[in-house]
């Protein structure tokens, strides 16, 4: 989810100048949420983990490095990724500046 594409944002009754887009459906029970600073090379698990909620990563400033199973997914600021719980995942800082990023777990 990239926040920076409006297309499907709304402006609700009552607001100017105002636009928003729900993050979940009905599904969605918001469980916990957290505010994370990833060193340079910092991240986690080690070894890459499953549960049974799903998490929704949101970079506010830095780069993280989401690996999801087999493959890789790169996030900079103002994107998203909502991950399965159920797929194996870590989250990584790769590179040489602190990242700021809010997880959240949803069920």
């Amino acid at each position: 989810m990239d926040f920076n594409d409006l297309k499907d944002f709304i402006t609700p009754a009552d607001h100017l100048l105002f636009r928003a887009k729900k993050l979940f459906g009905r599904e969605g029970k918001i469980i916990d949420a957290a505010i994370a600073y990833l060193e340079p090379g910092g991240g986690g698990p080690v070894e890459m983990h499953t549960h049974r909620h799903d998490h929704l990563f949101i970079v506010t400033s830095g780069q993280v490095r989401i690996r999801l199973g087999d493959s890789e997914r790169i996030l900079n600021p103002t994107e998203s990724c909502r991950v399965p719980g159920c797929i194996a995942h870590a989250v990584w800082n790769h590179t040489d500046q602190t990242t700021v990023m809010i997880g959240i777990s949803v069920e």
